[in-house]
């Protein structure tokens, strides 16, 4: 009776808890990806900037993308705008204190599709120490291909804003026709080319 009522609660189990058992494993190709953002300038101007370190993992149940996880980490130390005075404020206390916390991770939490092929991704993204909910806008994936090298690829788009006070990125200057050197909103937009493991 024992051994019954233990094989029930395992069969009950089984359709409880979303598998993943259909879901594919890719990572990110770094070569062919990209990470980039913008954020205002003295109000005029928008300064754009990525980050040429990261890595990511993913799981993609093309069955259900509601099942499917995405985990990316980023290298904030590999942060780029072009200007290296500038580059060299960002990595500092001031900013994403590099030394202090040398990485951002997104951990996504829920996959909802939202039309054809746009998906809504709700996680969490950990910056600056500290943790908050964020959605990203997702174009794709694309369907899989193989490259001429038999590799399989498949691609997507995602955006998202955060304020980057919610996160203790509060440095600024205020400017002598009013206003603020920086702005609050940033956009974080990610380019991605997956490969299959």
């Amino acid at each position: 009776m024992k051994g019954t009522i233990i094989r029930f609660l395992a069969a009950l189990a089984i359709f409880a808890v979303p598998s993943l058992a259909s879901a594919d494993s890719w990572t990110i190709d770094q070569e062919h990806s990209s990470v980039g953002f913008k954020v205002r300038h003295l109000m005029v101007s928008n300064v754009r900037g990525d980050f040429g370190k990261f890595s990511g993992a993913i799981q993609i149940d093309d069955k259900d993308l509601r099942n499917s996880k995405v985990d990316v980490i980023i290298d904030t130390a590999s942060v780029n705008t072009g200007v290296a005075k500038r580059d060299a404020h960002l990595r500092s206390a001031d900013f994403f204190d590099v030394e202090r916390f040398p990485t951002m991770t997104f951990v996504s939490q829920r996959v909802e599709r939202v039309g054809a092929d746009r998906l809504k991704v709700h996680g969490q993204l950990t910056l600056h120490g500290v943790t908050r909910p964020v959605v990203l806008d997702v174009e794709g994936p694309t369907k899989a291909l193989k490259d001429p090298w038999g590799n399989l690829k498949r691609g997507a788009s995602a955006v998202t804003t955060i304020n980057r006070k919610d996160f203790g990125l509060t440095w600024n200057k205020a400017i002598e026709s009013g206003g603020v050197a920086v702005g609050d909103e940033v956009t974080i937009a990610l380019e991605v080319e997956l490969l299959k493991k």
